[in-house]
């Protein structure tokens, strides 16, 4: 049986600068983050690894870089303070783990990892799930750690906006923030990770689509793996990571018509946002309705980036 190539598509968000206000220096740091998440996912592949390392190893990376919307750098809820919420799901056998509403661990995706290999359960949150990754010995980091002036400030500007009654400036970088990894590796196995500090000012104990198997996150080595970012809520209703599943495995749709139409599907309902998608085979989707989408793939052919509409570029 000939080895599948191993592929690797991360997202940093639907949430994007809008392009009238991106600079080209602040342009160069986000391809710069996103190369660096590709590099330390794809490593893990090149080097004949699971899916399920790479695409940890990916988001991690990306939680680390305050530019996205993931552990450091997450953005603050109407009472000030961060939840996070992380996801990772196992297309072998739909093994998956994931938590919401935590702020402590510095790589909410390996809480995630925790809770899908170290206990009984599939989704923590709140202080059980603090609990548990203290137990777990995970790396802590106090609040301050996580605080982004820039986070903070964009707290400040949308109670503001609230407080004075001014009409929703559909800002996506508001909204949409959130990162995530999928994977195929050499033998054939899929993955799935995903991390978000949710919306900006959202209420607080809020819960999107990330940590949510079928909505924002979903592995399956029969079909697919996907990783999703945009307005969770009617990520949720619609079920949209299974939804591809569902398409592909009943319908016999290929990926790419699949993840597109659900897309363009929810966005007249005001399902704003993307996903990024790999299958079996190799091919990756990476349908997206809003201004844009922070996005790569990596593969034996090289690696490639992009923000806005443009086709993927290497640098």
């Amino acid at each position: 049986m000939t080895r599948p190539d191993p592929v690797l598509a991360i997202h940093g968000g639907a949430g994007t600068i809008r392009r009238q206000s991106m600079t080209p220096e602040a342009e160069a740091r986000y391809h710069a983050g996103l190369r660096d998440a590709l590099s330390a996912g794809y490593a893990v592949l090149a080097r004949g690894g699971p899916a399920l390392d790479a695409v940890v190893e990916a988001v991690k990376s990306l939680e680390d870089n305050s530019l996205f919307n993931a552990g450091r750098g997450a953005v603050f809820n109407a009472d000030g303070t961060q939840e996070m919420d992380a996801a990772l799901m196992d297309g072998r056998d739909r093994r998956a783990g994931a938590v919401a509403g935590i702020c402590g661990p510095r790589h909410p995706i390996l809480a995630a990892r925790a809770v899908m290999e170290r206990s009984e359960h599939v989704l923590l949150c709140g202080d059980g799930a603090r609990r548990f990754c203290a137990e777990a010995g995970l790396e802590h980091r106090d609040p301050a750690w996580f605080r982004t002036e820039q986070r903070w400030q964009a707290l400040q500007e949308e109670l503001e906006r609230r407080r004075a009654g001014a009409a929703d400036d559909g800002d996506e970088a508001r909204k949409h923030g959130t990162v995530g990894a999928v994977a195929l590796d050499g033998d054939g196995h899929l993955a799935a990770a995903t991390s978000t500090g949710g919306m900006t000012a959202k209420a607080a104990g809020r819960v999107g689509d990330s940590p949510v198997f079928g909505a924002g996150t979903w592995a399956d080595d029969r079909t697919c793996a996907v990783s999703a970012t945009g307005h969770g809520e009617l990520f949720i209703r619609h079920a949209v990571a299974h939804e591809i599943d569902a398409r592909m495995r009943w319908g016999g749709q290929p990926l790419a018509t699949a993840a597109e139409s659900i897309i363009a599907e929810i966005a007249p309902l005001g399902g704003s946002g993307g996903l990024i998608a790999v299958d079996a085979r190799g091919n990756v989707a990476l349908p997206f309705n809003s201004s844009g989408m922070y996005r790569g793939v990596a593969s034996g052919a090289g690696v490639l980036t992009g923000i806005y509409g443009d086709p993927l570029v290497g640098r």
